[in-house]
């Protein structure tokens, strides 16, 4: 490892990103994430890269699907209402298999919501906002440092499979300063781009980036590429942390910043003889299914604590399957739960 700052959240998703070779960013200033943009904005001239503020949400990501058709790797940020304007746009990317990298840091909803804290864009992230089966990768970091390392990642993983990849973050997350510790230099994996619009020179044949495939036999097998394709990345790509899972009386799973709350329950409990283990996901999707059913009989009970009214928690279910209870504690509208209050959910769960 390199050099060691202290840095907003934010920021170092903008610095990780050049990083990781993006050097075109199209985007509109939302908060709770503005100041991606702000540090782009900045930075972007240094490297010879390509900033635009563009008119709205919905110009940004025709923009990224321009930048990602021509083989350049490209960033765009928004919070929740940008990310729900951009969602067509999405579609269409990954209908037309172009890898780019999507930051939501999430704002509490539904409507135009508060800029406090929320994770109530689950459903619309790991299920396909936009039309279509379709699906993106969505890391959920827990820190400055995974802020950074995910975003890193996010590019490798984007080019690697053709995929929009979507870091999903909250308003702490984005606005906190924590220490981060750079590497030197990147691992940035080379791809494959010759499907890209870089112009023929009159050598090859012309490429052509669509998404529009009107013969139904054509469409139907394209789909069955696209799907052949997420269960790879399902089988390749899933993140998880696994924490205190031996034996515990019950596991509590959470992603983001409050599995940081979740682990400082543990310790709290393990002073009151109650032993908690924490399953965090870190990849969204592919959601990590395999380590809940690697400990669907190992504790008495699973409770999904999450900020909105119970998204993850029905692909707990699904993972569980039926083999141990799965419960739910949520706070809403910004709110943040409280170790006491999640401790006395476990009491009320184990008694």
């Amino acid at each position: 490892m390199g050099e060691k700052l202290l840095m907003k959240g934010n920021e170092v998703i903008a610095e990780a990103a050049l990083r990781a070779g993006c050097k075109h960013y199209f985007g509109y200033p939302i908060t709770p994430q503005t100041e991606i943009a702000h540090y782009m904005a900045k930075k972007m001239p240094e490297v010879d890269g390509v900033f635009v503020q563009a008119e709205s949400e919905v110009a940004a990501i025709n923009m990224v699907y321009g930048a990602a058709a021509a083989g350049a790797r490209v960033l765009t940020s928004s919070s929740s209402p940008g990310i729900s304007l951009k969602q067509e746009g999405i579609s269409y990317i990954a209908g037309a298999e172009l890898p780019c990298v999507i930051v939501n840091i999430v704002r509490c909803g539904p409507g135009l919501g508060g800029i406090l804290p929320a994770q109530c864009d689950y459903f619309q992230a790991v299920k396909g906002g936009g039309h279509g089966d379709y699906k993106m990768v969505v890391l959920a970091p827990s820190s400055v440092q995974e802020l950074y390392e995910l975003t890193v990642d996010a590019f490798n993983i984007a080019d690697k499979y053709r995929i929009v990849t979507m870091i999903m973050g909250d308003g702490i997350l984005g606005q906190m300063m924590e220490a981060v510790e750079f590497r030197n230099q990147e691992e940035i994996i080379p791809a494959d781009k010759s499907w890209a619009t870089t112009g023929t020179e009159m050598k090859r044949d012309n490429n052509m980036v669509t998404s529009i495939y009107i013969n139904p036999e054509m469409l139907e097998k394209h789909n069955q590429k696209l799907q052949a394709k997420y269960k790879q990345i399902e089988e390749n790509e899933t993140r998880v942390e696994v924490y205190n899972c031996e034996n515990p009386d019950i596991i509590i799973t959470a992603f983001g910043t409050v599995a940081r709350i979740v682990k400082n329950v543990i310790k709290t409990a393990e002073k009151e003889g109650i032993k908690i283990g924490l399953i965090r996901p870190i990849s969204l999707w592919p959601f990590p299914t395999q380590e809940f059913e690697k400990y669907a009989e190992v504790p008495k009970a699973f409770l999904s604590v999450e900020l909105n009214a119970g998204q993850m928690v029905e692909d707990v279910k699904l993972a569980v399957n039926g083999k141990r209870p799965v419960h739910f504690y949520g706070r809403m509208g910004g709110m943040i739960p409280s170790q006491q209050e999640i401790l006395d959910k476990v009491k009320e769960i184990l008694k």
